[in-house]
């Protein structure tokens, strides 16, 4: 993204807060692995979308007042030894660059100036990037500071900023949506690998080195998120990550994967027989899961709301699987329907986002249909992006082959 992305983030935040307000965010540290061994750094991903920055140990410190705001960047110093082992930090010229912010000190100055700014009294409130899931993770950077300001400064409001973040990281702008087709380019090509790759007697594992091979020819060093791929009975655990499974004659291969291409993921899955060939039970469920994705793309439109929409994927899937005769009635359906059937993607594979907003021109989130028949050991999902736009919607990954016969010329072409 270029710098004026990150600009235009940073303002409309600003806009949204109150006079007196300060901003703190960190970019986060990489956890330690084992013995001596961190794992890779990963930047938190609001930090991003407001600099731009990946590199750990950085904090962001931008203050809000009426009619102005200032802000300001803490970094890593240079240490010619530390960079010889862990690389090169980025240089200030280097970070406005990215951010455009002009005022760049570093780490060792935070705290110290941070007790600076509050004691000057302009200062009201201090918002904070509390993201914490489960209250048994480790406290990040916000609650570690959350605890400074209290111990110290009662008097200051502390507040949370994911609220904010989160809508403004519902709507996607222009150059996001640009980045989200070329990642799905990039999916695309993945996907195909794999698919012409399939045989029976592959590993799982197999397919797994296909599609992050194709991504890492397109400078994708690393899928946006864990990939799914599974084949036959291991297609029965939602979030399966073994790779360990070796696909035979008459197996669905499923997998949920997604390239990530200038910090915007996608999320794409599709299932097709190892062997190339849909076999007459698979054809019976796929063609449930395509209908239904289908009249999806068909109906989403601006306006309606956002939690209807796993329903609607539900309800539609449900007649089909009644139409074939596995379902007599709605009570039966979580039988076969195991997932909800729509999340957003951004930045985040599950976009942290304002949930409540209505579907609204630049939303892009997932519609997942899922459909999983132990008795016939037939599982899999259809899962496309869905941006939606001013008089409807568009299936900005319908790109990837997703008829069965689509499906079947591309695996007839290995």
């Amino acid at each position: 993204m270029k710098r004026e992305f990150h600009i235009e983030n940073r303002k409309t935040l600003y806009s949204n807060l109150e006079p007196g307000s300060l901003i703190v965010a960190f970019s986060g540290h990489a956890p330690r692995k084992t013995g001596d061994e961190d794992y890779p750094f990963f930047a938190n991903r609001n930090f991003v979308y407001l600099t731009g920055i990946e590199q750990q140990d950085s904090i962001l410190l931008a203050s809000s007042f009426k009619n102005s705001s200032e802000e300001m960047l803490f970094l890593l110093k240079p240490d010619a030894l530390k960079e010889r082992w862990t690389g090169r930090r980025i240089k200030p010229n280097e970070a406005y660059d990215v951010s455009g912010i002009n005022t760049i000190k570093y780490l060792d100055e935070f705290k110290d100036f941070l007790d600076k700014i509050i004691k000057t009294d302009k200062i009201q409130n201090i918002y904070l990037d509390f993201d914490k899931l489960r209250s048994d993770e480790p406290d990040s950077g916000a609650y570690k500071l959350c605890s400074y300001i209290k111990a110290n400064y009662p008097f200051i409001v502390i507040k949370n900023l994911q609220p904010h973040l989160r809508k403004q990281r519902t709507i996607k702008k222009p150059c996001e949506i640009e980045a989200m087709k070329k990642a799905e380019e990039i999916t695309r090509a993945g996907i195909i690998s794999m698919m012409q790759a399939s045989k029976p007697g592959m590993y799982e594992y197999q397919y797994k080195a296909e599609f992050d091979y194709t991504l890492m020819q397109h400078g994708v060093l690393s899928p946006g998120f864990p990939s799914i791929i599974s084949a036959g009975k291991n297609n029965f655990c939602i979030h399966y990550y073994s790779y360990k499974g070796q696909a035979q004659d008459g197996d669905m291969i499923l997998n949920d994967v997604g390239a990530c291409f200038d910090n915007e993921i996608n999320d794409v899955s599709r299932g097709w027989p190892c062997n190339g060939k849909f076999n007459e039970k698979q054809r019976l469920l796929y063609e449930c899961a395509y209908e239904t994705s289908e009249y999806m793309f068909r109906t989403l439109k601006p306006g309606m709301p956002m939690k209807d929409v796993d329903l609607m994927v539900r309800k539609y899937n449900f007649e089909r699987l009644k139409d074939i005769g596995l379902c007599k009635n709605y009570d039966e359906v979580s039988k076969y329907i195991w997932h909800g059937g729509a999340h957003h993607v951004g930045y985040d594979v599950h976009d942290l986002v304002d949930s409540s907003m209505p579907l609204t021109p630049g939303m892009v989130f997932c519609v997942d249909v899922g459909i999983y028949v132990e008795d016939w050991g037939i599982g899999f999902r259809l899962e496309d992006n869905c941006l939606i736009t001013k008089n409807g919607c568009e299936n900005i990954s319908g790109i990837t082959p997703r008829t069965i016969e689509d499906i079947e010329a591309v695996m007839g072409k290995r």
